[in-house]
């Protein structure tokens, strides 16, 4: 059997970012991980706070040159700190994580394997749990479908992976020119690495708990529909989407994003419900 490659984990922290949060999500990928990290790089996205500062400095005196931080004057977006961050990476397979959520004590033992059993994959996800603000009740999953052809059909829809949760190949990020500094950078990276015919592939299993809510649904208004407009005039632009397609979606996220709250609430509910069913009943995934 080869031996496991080593992997860095790319993260971004910002102002408003919680250090408790912070600290449980360092926690969840070192010291509650059945395999570590070789190497944690961290990007400070502009200020931050004194009590996240500290955070990040213990966290630096416990695991010295493998724990990274780079500091960024001004914010430039989780996009641009992910750009600044990922040429420090020294290692080609790179692991996303957020500073509020929590990863599985196995994530990266499953996701390190997949990526060697699949070499031909650029990137990869896995299921995610959506969880309450303390991680202690599971509201719903984000299940997208898990082979290659489903997302490149589902990608034109929706987002494919679940960024979170994501491991991509490092070289294969950098020749793409890294993250789209534009809103929904993930999805436009995803969008741009298929167009580019890179493959990507989903884990069917749960692999992180994500702090969230119906209290986001507030956030996701007539100011998150216009970040979406310009992500779907990048899709347009890279000849990812059809003018069809294009208008389609524009038309479906308006719909969603300019409806009341009561009705996102209701729309988000249905589909936690089929998503919780998904992973109850899913069976054994098959090859790629």
């Amino acid at each position: 059997m080869p031996p496991q490659p080593k992997f860095s984990v790319l993260m971004a922290v910002y102002a408003k970012d919680t250090p408790a949060h912070l600290g449980c999500a360092l926690d969840s990928i070192w010291a509650n991980q059945s395999v570590r990290p070789d190497q944690i790089v961290v990007v400070g996205d502009g200020p931050i706070t004194d009590e996240t500062a500290a955070v990040l400095a213990t966290w630096q005196g416990m695991l010295g040159a493998r724990f990274e931080v780079l500091m960024l004057p001004q914010n430039r977006g989780l996009g641009g700190a992910l750009n600044e961050g990922l040429p420090l990476c020294q290692h080609e397979l790179v692991a996303r994580m957020d500073a509020d959520d929590r990863s599985t004590p196995d994530r990266f033992s499953r996701q390190i394997a997949f990526m060697q059993a699949h070499p031909y994959l650029a990137a990869s996800s896995a299921w995610i749990a959506e969880c309450d603000a303390k991680l202690t009740k599971i509201l719903g999953h984000r299940c997208p479908p898990t082979t290659p052809d489903a997302l490149q059909r589902y990608a034109r829809l929706r987002n494919p992976l679940n960024h979170p949760a994501a491991i991509f190949r490092k070289s294969a990020v950098m020749a793409l020119g890294g993250y789209p500094e534009i809103a929904c950078e993930d999805y436009a990276l995803w969008s741009l690495m298929l167009r580019r015919g890179g493959r990507i592939a989903i884990q069917p299993e749960v692999l992180l708990h994500m702090r969230t809510g119906t209290e986001h649904l507030h956030r996701r208004g007539p100011a998150f529909f216009r970040g979406e407009l310009a992500l779907l005039k990048y899709q347009r632009q890279i000849g990812f989407l059809s003018r069809f397609e294009t208008i389609r979606n524009a038309l479906l996220r308006g719909a969603a994003r300019l409806s009341p709250v009561f009705l996102r609430r209701l729309a988000y509910w249905t589909v936690r419900q089929f998503s919780r069913a998904t992973v109850e009943h899913s069976p054994p995934s098959g090859p790629l």
